[in-house]
C-alpha cells in the first residue's frame, strides 16, 4: 500500500534448495498468443465507479473480495488519521458485487508496544484460485486466514513493515480475528534477500495442491531494500507459520527509467486459468502513473510479463493519477476488477472502485 500504490516462538528458517527464478525464455515461457488470450479473458474496460467511499478524514485501500454462504464480502484496509496514523482492516458485504455495506473493523492495530501497534493492514488468504469457480475461501486447521502487514511506527507506512497472520472461524462476521503473536516474515530473517531488507508490503497466500515448489502454500509479496524498487518475491510453507524464501531473486521485477526513482511492482493476486497461473499486480513509475497488469506462469516461479494494454489505468477524476492494486473475480460470466482509486484535490481522495468486463453502468443506479 503505497501513496502510489492486509503464539509462536522463533521462526524456523529452512535452507532454500530451490534455484533462483529463470528468465522468461525456453520451455517455461508463455507464448504471446496465450498471453493475448488471457488478456481477452480478464480485461475489464467498463468502469462502474467507486463502490466504497472512505469515512470522513480517512482513506480506504487494498480490496480483497470473496463469496461465503451466498453473499459477497470485501476485506479492505483503512488509514486512520494523525496523530496516530496507520492502518486497520475492515469488512463490507454485498448482494451483487456493486453495492457494498461496510460492517466494521475485523483486524485492529495491536496493543501499545506490540510489533503491529501502528499498522494492521490485511487481505484474505487461501482464496480459491480456480478462475470463475466458487470464489470462496479455503480453510487450514479448521480456520480461515488472512495475512497482514504490521509495524510499530506511526505515520503513513512508516518502515519497517513486516508480515503477520490472523485467523477466524467465520470470515463473514464483523468480529475481531485472532492474531498469531509474531510476524511470519520480516526484513531481518536469516534468509532475507537483498531486495527486501528495507520493508515488506502486501502479501497473498495461495494453496498449491501439486506442491510445485515443494510445499503446500506459497506466499507472494512485494518488498524493497532501504533504497530502491519494490519487487515481488516468493516463499513457501507447509503449515502457514514457518516459511522459507524461494530463490535469491524476485519473481516479478520492473525497473524505473530513472535509476534515482524506484519503481513498484506490488499487491499480487494469483489465480488458475486453464493450465497456467496468472498473477494480477500493479505497477508504478516504470510507466507514468499507477496501473494494473498481469503475468503468467506454468510453474509459479518463472513468470512471463504482459506488455500490452493495462488492465486498469487512470482515466477518470476519481482514479487519476492512480488506478491500482487489483483484485479480480469472475462470476456468472462477468469479470469484476476491484481496485484502489486515488484522485481529487491533492490526490487525497483514496477509495475503492470496480471495473467490469460487461457494461453494468445502469445496474443499481
Amino acid at each position: 500500500m503505497r501513496k502510489h500504490s492486509c503464539p509462536l516462538g522463533g521462526l524456523i528458517i529452512l535452507v532454500n534448495t530451490l534455484p533462483a527464478p529463470a528468465g522468461q525464455t525456453g520451455a517455461s515461457a508463455v507464448s504471446q498468443d496465450r498471453m493475448r488470450a488471457i488478456y481477452e479473458e480478464v480485461k475489464t474496460p467498463f468502469k462502474y465507479g467507486i463502490v466504497i467511499e472512505p469515512p470522513a478524514g480517512k482513506r480506504v485501500d487494498c480490496p480483497t473480495v470473496f463469496r461465503h454462504r451466498g453473499k459477497w464480502y470485501m476485506v479492505y484496509v483503512q488509514l486512520e488519521p494523525p496523530p496516530l496514523e496507520g492502518y486497520t482492516t475492515q469488512l463490507a458485504e454485498s448482494e451483487n458485487l456493486l453495492q457494498w455495506k461496510p460492517l466494521g473493523t475485523i483486524l485492529p492495530r495491536g496493543r501499545n508496544g506490540a510489533w503491529d501497534q501502528a499498522n494492521a493492514a490485511g487481505g484474505v488468504a487461501l482464496f480459491d484460485p480456480t478462475w470463475g469457480g466458487g470464489n470462496g475461501l479455503q480453510t487450514h486447521d479448521g480456520h480461515y486466514w488472512m495475512s497482514y502487514i504490521g509495524g510499530k511506527g506511526y505515520g503513513y507506512e512508516a518502515v519497517p513493515l513486516n508480515i503477520g497472520l490472523a485467523f477466524t472461524t467465520d470470515p463473514s462476521k464483523p468480529r475481531l480475528w485472532s492474531k498469531i503473536a509474531a510476524p511470519i516474515l520480516t526484513n531481518t530473517d536469516r534468509d532475507v534477500r537483498a531486495g527486501e531488507t528495507g520493508t515488506l508490503y502486501k502479501s497473498y497466500i495461495v494453496k498449491d495442491e501439486a506442491k510445485s515448489l515443494g510445499a503446500r502454500f506459497v506466499i507472494f509479496y512485494n518488498a524493497k531494500p532501504l533504497k530502491g524498487s519494490e519487487q515481488i518475491f516468493a516463499a513457501v510453507s507447509n503449515d502457514l507459520r514457518h516459511w522459507r524464501r524461494v530463490g535469491t531473486s524476485p519473481v516479478i521485477e520492473n525497473l524505473a527509467p530513472d535509476p534515482d526513482r524506484g519503481a513498484i511492482s506490488g499487491d499480487p493476486q494469483v489465480v488458475r486459468i486453464g493450465d497456467e497461473w496468472v498473477m494480477f499486480y500493479f505497477g508504478a513509475f516504470w510507466k507514468p502513473g499507477a496501473f494494473d497488469t498481469f503475468a503468467v506462469s506454468k510453474d509459479l516461479i518463472t513468470w512471463t510479463k504482459w506488455t500490452g494494454e493495462d488492465l486498469i489505468r487512470p482515466s477518470e477524476p476519481y482514479d487519476t493519477p492512480y488506478a491500482h492494486k487489483p483484485w479480480l473475480v469472475k462470476h456468472d460470466g462477468v469479470v469484476y476488477h476491484f481496485y484502489c482509486s486515488v484522485g481529487g484535490r491533492k490526490e487525497q481522495h483514496r477509495a475503492i472502485a470496480v471495473a467490469t468486463s460487461k457494461d453494468l453502468s445502469q445496474v443499481g443506479r
